[in-house]
Parts: C-alpha cells; sequence; structure tokens
C-alpha cells in the first residue's frame, strides 16, 4: 500500500500544486482519497490557502482515478462559493465508483451540499454540519435596483438546487417545507442531531480537527469556538504580513 501527493504544473503560477491524494492499495483494487480541508473558491486566483480547493483542482483530480473502484473523501471546510461548491459536488457525483464522504471536523454551507455527494456519509457526534441561504457578497461593484433583483433571482435559484441536492439524502418523511426553514434560519447540527434528518452514519467522536475559513464571520449562529479560529488565523495572517512588510524594509536599505 502507497499513498501519492497528486500534483499538477500550474503554468499560471508556474509550480506545482498539490490537487489531492491517492492511497493506492494494489493494482486492481484500490481506492483515491480527497481532502477538502479549506474554502471552496471560484479558481486559483480566489485561494487564501493552499488547503483551498476549486473545481480544476477536483477534475484534475479526477482525471487520476480512471481505474480505481472507490473514493473517500474527506470534508474539513466552513463552506465558500456556492456556484463553485455546486460545480464541485456534481464532479464527484458523476464519479462511477463507490463514494464515502468522512466529515472530519465541520461541512458548513457550500461544504455541506459538496458532502451530499457521497453514496455514504459519516460524521461523527462531535462534528458540525451547517445549512444556510445561499448570499452574495460585494466589495467591488454598486448595484442598482434591477441588478439586486436579479441577484436575488439567481440566489432563489440556487437554494432550490441546494434544497434539491439535500431533498436526495433526508430521512424519509422530511419534507421540502421542513428543509427550507431549515436553510432560512440557519441551522448548526452536530453528527447526532444531523441525523433526525438526514440519511447520515454517525460514528463515536474523535478528537476534533480544527478548521479555519474565511467565510465564519459571515454567518449569523456560528459558534463561538469557530470565530476563535477565525481571530488566530488572522492574527497569524497579521504577523506573517509584518514579518514580511519588514523582510521588504530590510531589502530596500
Amino acid at each position: 500500500m502507497s499513498k501519492i501527493n497528486c500534483t499538477i504544473f500550474d503554468k499560471k503560477s508556474n509550480k506545482l500544486k498539490n490537487v489531492g491524494f491517492m492511497e493506492i492499495k494494489n493494482n486492481s483494487n484500490g481506492n483515491g482519497e480527497l481532502y477538502l480541508y479549506g474554502d471552496i473558491v471560484s479558481d486559483q486566483w480566489g485561494k487564501w490557502s493552499d488547503d483551498d480547493t476549486c473545481p480544476q483542482d477536483i477534475a484534475d483530480f479526477l482525471k487520476e482515478l480512471n481505474s480505481f473502484d472507490s473514493l473517500d473523501i474527506y470534508v474539513n471546510s466552513g463552506g465558500g462559493s456556492v456556484f463553485a461548491g455546486i460545480a464541485i459536488y456534481h464532479q464527484l457525483k458523476r464519479h462511477n465508483g463507490f463514494k464515502t464522504v468522512y466529515v472530519d471536523g465541520i461541512a458548513a454551507s457550500i461544504a455541506s451540499v459538496i458532502s451530499c455527494a457521497g453514496d455514504k456519509v459519516i460524521i461523527p457526534k462531535s462534528a458540525q454540519f451547517m445549512i444556510h441561504k445561499p448570499t452574495a457578497s460585494y466589495f467591488w461593484t454598486s448595484l442598482n435596483a434591477d441588478e439586486l433583483r436579479k441577484e436575488a433571482d439567481t440566489l432563489d435559484v440556487c437554494q432550490d438546487s441546494i434544497r434539491n441536492i439535500y431533498m436526495e439524502n433526508v430521512k424519509e418523511g422530511i419534507t421540502e417545507e421542513e428543509i427550507n426553514n431549515l436553510i432560512d434560519s440557519e441551522t448548526w447540527f452536530t453528527g447526532e442531531t444531523v441525523t433526525d434528518y438526514f440519511n447520515f452514519e454517525v460514528e463515536e467522536s474523535s478528537e476534533k480537527v480544527a478548521s479555519t475559513s474565511q467565510f465564519y464571520n459571515k454567518y449569523k449562529n456560528a459558534p463561538n469556538e469557530l470565530l476563535k479560529n477565525k481571530i488566530i488565523k488572522n492574527n497569524e495572517n497579521d504577523e506573517l504580513k509584518n514579518k514580511l512588510q519588514t523582510e521588504l524594509e530590510l531589502l530596500s536599505m
């Protein structure tokens, strides 16, 4: 058995980049491993961290899995781009091998949608799973009333798509109205409570896996421990910026 890191050459950055891992058991019967441990972004330019994932990463990764029967997907993500996430969901859903999703720490927002691509979803009791209304953020432009109404219509269509994906994974008797209400109110589940609605398999809690995200402060009901991780990450980024600034100043002397 061997575990190899999957990389591709990124022409934009002129360097190799990681797109996941494969664990090869033997030549005839193996399984791939994919780790979604960061934010979900639209493309390479949207990445804040090496852990972030975009649809092209998944496309590149899946090209390496033609001879594999199954795929293990490990999720620990605070969410990200709704359009990128829906694309990743469909990419994984089309993979013919049996897919097992493990929610290692958190599957929030669009990461919860991606998790539903699994034929089996396993979540520890202490893990978290969050569903909410899709949102849009703007800091580079201004929109008039007509444009805002169009954006709202687009978000409504996104919510319909997301709800339909959830409905494919709910327990018998759960209605669309119930899921819509949970989406509208931004609902945070634990591994135990999520099984009241979804056909997920719960396992005994293991040690919590830390997760940082650029999106936690955008959520209305995010647990305090997640916001604390966000603050810690910001402090680390500030320290790195200060260090780089100092080095640049020394170089300019």
